[in-house]
């Protein structure tokens, strides 16, 4: 959208983005001819499919099913051509003037520096770190709070720019691995990634993705991650960026008033890149019939209502 209004301006850490709309990792993130795509629909700013170290080839067909409709299921297993044949990648898309955030993964601390410092060498504006896939290890780290302190401390010695660490929604307490990773030093955390599921052929008698089970993406799981960022807001000090089951403008002013500073979009996006043009031009709408001059001021307004007390009973 090439006369993106001020109005949608927002800030993450020291990201400037002239939407809040960010493309969500693993959506139209693996090319420059992709995301530039998402970039002129007018996104505020574009995540990467998550790269690693090496090449991988990610898991079988069938990987990705929609189950019901605008929800998906997927297990693609983190396929993506390596850091060293991504790199680029990376330079091109930076020629477009737009915050560029590397999503990387490894299998050590050191890895994980490794792709980082790379990325962050080849023009990445910012980091997301990858520890919440629920279909490939690094959940491991995403479940525990010390093992994503180590990580998000280890890198922030490393690097310069944001780090943004993506939150595994298919835990005890999200609350403390955030807190962790905000104590570790990260600039931003995002809210969340897919949610653990499993769907079954009942002809077949065996899972319909080759790997099993996979992540549940899309619509469905829309209220679980606006949940998330509500309950995250009240405790964390840095910006939240909401992410699950975008459809429409509604779904991100949803977000916003949760307590997102800015939101991602992925699933949606398989309507085609108009729909961020749309949803532009949906939050543009809403900000001026109801009269505020800036999308900021609408972050966390649902936390001036007070819920219903439960009586008590005698």
């Amino acid at each position: 959208m090439s006369n993106q209004l001020k109005i949608l301006e927002t800030e993450i850490s020291s990201l400037k983005l002239k939407s809040p709309l960010i493309l969500a990792s693993g959506i139209l993130g693996v090319s420059y001819s992709s995301m530039k795509r998402v970039i002129d629909a007018g996104a505020g700013a574009v995540t990467t499919k998550s790269i690693g170290p090496e090449p991988r080839k990610g898991y079988k067909n069938p990987s990705i099913i929609e189950i019901y409709p605008g929800t998906f299921m997927n297990a693609v297993g983190l396929g993506n051509p390596g850091i060293d044949n991504f790199i680029s990648e990376i330079k091109k898309i930076k020629e477009l003037i737009i915050p560029l955030i590397v999503s990387v993964f490894g299998n050590t601390n050191d890895s994980y520096i490794s792709v980082a410092k790379k990325a962050e060498q080849a023009g990445a504006d910012a980091i997301e770190l990858n520890i919440s896939c629920p279909h490939a290890e690094v959940s491991s780290i995403g479940i525990d709070k010390d093992l994503t302190y180590s990580l998000v401390s280890d890198i922030k010695k490393k690097l310069t720019s944001p780090i943004l660490v993506k939150l595994n929604p298919n835990v005890t307490d999200i609350g403390e691995i955030a807190l962790s990773a905000e104590k570790a030093g990260a600039d931003a955390v995002v809210a969340i990634n897919t949610v653990a599921a499993l769907k079954i052929d009942i002809n077949t008698k065996r899972p319909i993705l080759s790997h099993g089970s996979g992540g549940l993406s899309g619509k469905a799981i829309h209220p679980i991650a606006v949940k998330k960022v509500y309950d995250l807001y009240k405790i964390l000090k840095i910006p939240i960026i909401g992410c699950g089951g975008v459809s429409d403008w509604k779904d991100v002013i949803e977000f916003i008033l949760a307590g997102a500073s800015a939101v991602q979009i992925g699933t949606a996006l398989y309507q085609g890149p108009k729909i961020i043009t749309e949803i532009n031009e949906g939050l543009t709408y809403f900000l001026k019939e109801n009269g505020y001059k800036s999308i900021k001021e609408v972050k966390g307004l649902a936390h001036e209502f007070k819920t219903q007390e439960v009586p008590d009973f005698d």
